[in-house]
C-alpha cells in the first residue's frame, strides 16, 4: 500500500501555471544590470529549458554581453541537464558566438563532461541527433558541440 503524500496534489493546470510565473519571474531577473543576479537566473532557468518562454533568455544569458561569468554558469546549468533541451539551448547559442563566449562555453563543457566517460558518450549520441536538426543553428551548434565533446578524455572510463 503507497503511503499518502504529506501535500495535497495539484491539477496540471496549476502546475503549469505556476511554472510559468516562475520562468517570467526569472526572465525578469534575467534583465538585471547585476551579473550576479543574470547568473542565478540562467542557473536557475536552465531547470526550464525545455519551455518555450525561457529559450530568449537562456540565449541571451549564455551570449551575456555583460560578463562571461554569466556565460560560464548559464550554459554549464543548461549542460548539466544531460538532455536534449539544454544541448540544444547551448547548440543554439554556440552557432552565433563570438570567438570569447565560444571559448567560455568550451570551458562549461570541460567543466560538466571531463569526469565520466559515460556522461561525455550519452552527450555525443545526443549531439549526434542535434546535428540533423531542421534548424541551422541547432545543426550547426550540435556539430561545434560533438567537437569539443571528441577532444575530452575523461578521466574515469
Amino acid at each position: 500500500m503507497r503511503a499518502a503524500l504529506p501535500w495535497p496534489r495539484k491539477n496540471a493546470a496549476v502546475n503549469s501555471e505556476a511554472r510559468r510565473a516562475v520562468v517570467a519571474t526569472l526572465i525578469e531577473l534575467a534583465a538585471s544590470p547585476d551579473y550576479r543576479d543574470r547568473a542565478d537566473a540562467g542557473r536557475c532557468l536552465a531547470g526550464f529549458a525545455e519551455m518555450p518562454e525561457a529559450g530568449r533568455a537562456l540565449s541571451g544569458l549564455v551570449l551575456d554581453a555583460g560578463d562571461t561569468f554569466v556565460t560560464r554558469e548559464t550554459a554549464t546549468a543548461l549542460l548539466r541537464r544531460r538532455d536534449t533541451a539544454g544541448f540544444a539551448a547551448v547548440a543554439a547559442a554556440l552557432a552565433v558566438a563570438d570567438a570569447h563566449h565560444s571559448d567560455w562555453i568550451h570551458t562549461a563543457v570541460l567543466d560538466v563532461f571531463t569526469v565520466f566517460a559515460r556522461d561525455r558518450d550519452a552527450a555525443l549520441r545526443a549531439c549526434e541527433t542535434l546535428s540533423r536538426d531542421p534548424d541551422d543553428h541547432i545543426r550547426r551548434g550540435g556539430r561545434q558541440l560533438i567537437d569539443m565533446l571528441q577532444e575530452i578524455d575523461p578521466i574515469l572510463h
